[in-house]
């Protein structure tokens, strides 16, 4: 059995080896692994869970560096199909001085992004108790009808479906509102979806994070996060709603955050989900203030630190931060209703 399946990108992250500068002033970079997909893959399984991935590698150096990647880290790779027709992702990142990130992508196409339907592997998917995908390979139509054909499996078979996102402005080239519908048909067959507050406010309109959330929920998800950087993460399902409370730590780099969240979150929910429906495991707002929680300590974790999957802390790291000692605290009170 598979904890969480992630699908989509896997890509290089050119990491700058000096912050706070720009990236034209970025003297030299480092090579690490990247993709918020893969990222949450590594995430899980760092915290102890099974972690499967299913995308497209180029044959190239980089793709074996990738797949070595995975399988150091102990996720299964028997979803990741290779392919000659295009190069890996690569994407040159800078950090400023308050570790926001800053992409500049090679990846026209890239090979993660030629994902079609015959990469889907409905076996893997069924021997899921997750699918976690995102919105950065389907920018072409044959990655697109992947990720349904993914969806619709896992809805057929009981697989609970994530939804990270992780939109990115500058891979749709002038073609933002037709990624923007994309995005929303996805989150039609989504259970759990997750977006930033400038992604909601792009997808919905509205920057009142009550009324986004809502109108996210209406299209077909059993809970909505939104992540509100240093204010914590909103949730809201059918019945209930509130905030959840920070951690505070010195961020180092912000490109795990979100990934290290997702990965937190879907660990606490699958050993949630056992022997319960999803519906009974998202009916208390306790549980799910508690399961978030522990998402905000893995990406508070992820940030204090350089990268995205050197970043994600081990299960003893996060029980250690949160009940050890160790620097990080939350807000006093989350605010929930």
């Amino acid at each position: 059995m598979i904890d969480v399946l992630s699908i989509g990108e896997m890509i290089i992250d050119f990491m700058p080896q000096t912050t706070g500068v720009t990236l034209d002033r970025v003297p030299g970079f480092e090579k690490a692994a990247g993709g918020a997909p893969a990222n949450v893959a590594v995430g899980v399984a760092k915290l102890g869970g099974r972690a499967a991935f299913l995308g497209k590698f180029s044959v190239d150096p980089f793709g074996d560096y990738l797949i070595d990647t995975l399988k150091g880290h102990g996720v299964d790779t028997t979803g990741c199909s290779r392919t000659k027709r295009a190069k890996t992702g690569l994407a040159f990142v800078a950090i400023d001085g308050g570790g926001d990130r800053h992409f500049h992508f090679y990846r026209d196409p890239s090979a993660d992004m030629l994902l079609d339907e015959d990469d889907i592997q409905a076996e893997l998917i069924k021997k899921a108790r997750v699918i976690h995908i995102g919105s950065v390979t389907q920018v072409l139509p044959e990655a697109f009808a992947a990720t349904r054909r993914a969806q619709q499996i896992a809805r057929e078979h009981g697989v609970i479906i994530s939804f990270d996102v992780n939109f990115r402005l500058g891979l749709w080239r002038g073609r933002e509102e037709e990624g923007k519908a994309k995005v929303r048909e996805t989150a039609t067959l989504t259970d759990v979806l997750k977006v930033s507050e400038e992604e909601m406010l792009f997808l919905t309109g509205t920057q009142d994070v009550e009324r986004g959330a809502e109108e996210l929920l209406a299209l077909g998800p059993k809970i909505v996060f939104v992540t509100l950087a240093e204010q914590g993460v909103y949730y809201r399902t059918r019945e209930l709603q509130g905030r959840v409370a920070p951690f505070r730590v010195q961020m180092v780099d912000a490109t795990g955050a979100g990934d290290g969240f997702v990965a937190g979150f879907l660990r606490q929910l699958v050993d949630r989900v056992q022997g319960r429906s999803l519906d009974e495991s998202l009916s208390s707002k306790e549980e799910i203030e508690e399961m978030a929680r522990y998402a905000n300590a893995v990406g508070a974790l992820a940030v204090s630190r350089l990268g995205a999957i050197p970043a994600m802390p081990t299960g003893q790291e996060v029980y250690q931060f949160m009940y050890g000692g160790r620097s990080g605290k939350s807000v006093p009170e989350a605010e929930t209703r």
